[in-house]
């Protein structure tokens, strides 16, 4: 009974194989009906140009936040690893260590991509 049931799920799984198959190499010779968008908008510089604006606020606000000692902040989150470690708690102050090296390393990543976006608001001028 069982074995019966596998040779008739494997005979369908195989017949279905092939039908799609058919299927995909037909399609593959038929020329695709959706034509590429003119050259002027190809790199989407006009939505780019448009957010701009906005993308370099947000990117303004997270750095403020990171360098401030509020929360959020790189300073804020020090004093809660060094807090951590003279409570000994060393399970907390490695993870609050290693989140601190992630928000360190945002720092050059967000002022790196402020002087790009820069650049491309000059393009967009």
């Amino acid at each position: 009974m069982r074995a019966r049931k596998t040779v008739v799920i494997g005979v369908t799984v195989a017949a279905l194989l092939g039908v799609a198959g058919t299927a995909v190499a037909e399609n593959a010779g038929a020329s695709p009906s959706h034509k590429p968008a003119a050259t002027a908008g190809k790199h989407g510089t006009n939505k780019l140009c448009k957010r701009a604006p906005k993308m370099e606020q947000r990117i303004e606000k997270k750095l403020k936040r990171l360098e401030g000692s509020g929360k959020g902040s790189i300073a804020k989150l020090e004093r809660r690893a060094d807090a951590a470690k003279a409570a000994g708690e060393s399970a907390v102050a490695k993870y609050l260590e290693d989140q601190l090296a992630f928000r360190k390393s945002l720092v050059p990543t967000l002022q790196q991509r402020e002087k790009d976006l820069a650049g491309v608001r000059s393009a967009c001028a």
